[in-house]
């Protein structure tokens, strides 16, 4: 997905089990990808965006994390971790595969298909504003907090 690029037309569904399309969420919208729930670097990450919340909400962004478990499974997250972002779940990839974060991944050697750890800005008129390729969690959310302030 490049700069200038408009929210993809793809919904998700939240820890509630209400359907949520992108494009309809206010913004500036932040869209995080992470691999899986309750997994060290997705729970530092979820954790973060979570103690910026206030600070996103105060510059008028909406924050949504993104990963392929399943609604009960980020309830169960946000519960256990006293998360304040919303999860949304894409099981059948289409989110995924609309913002390009699908495909392979390689660890101790071995190589699989997983979500790439990505985070996407949308200006105002819902246009990509900028994203992060292959994050690296810590200092993430803070810089992604200042790239919306200077929107």
């Amino acid at each position: 997905m490049d700069d200038g690029a408009m929210i993809p037309d793809v919904a998700v569904t939240t820890a509630d089990g209400a359907q949520v399309r992108l494009r309809d969420l206010p913004r500036p919208l932040v869209v995080y990808f992470y691999p899986k729930d309750d997994t060290p670097g997705c729970t530092r990450e979820a954790q973060d965006f979570t103690a910026s919340a206030d600070a996103f909400a105060g510059v008028g962004a909406t924050v949504i994390g993104v990963s392929k478990d399943p609604p009960a499974s980020h309830a169960k997250f946000a519960a256990k971790h006293e998360l304040g972002v919303v999860l949304g779940s894409d099981v059948d990839g289409s989110v995924c595969d609309a913002f390009g974060v699908w495909g392979e991944k390689s660890m101790y050697g071995r190589t699989y298909m997983g979500i790439e750890r990505a985070t996407f800005l949308f200006a105002a008129d819902g246009t990509l504003a900028r994203s992060w390729r292959k994050v690296k969690v810590p200092g993430h959310a803070a810089a992604v907090l200042d790239a919306v302030k200077t929107l």
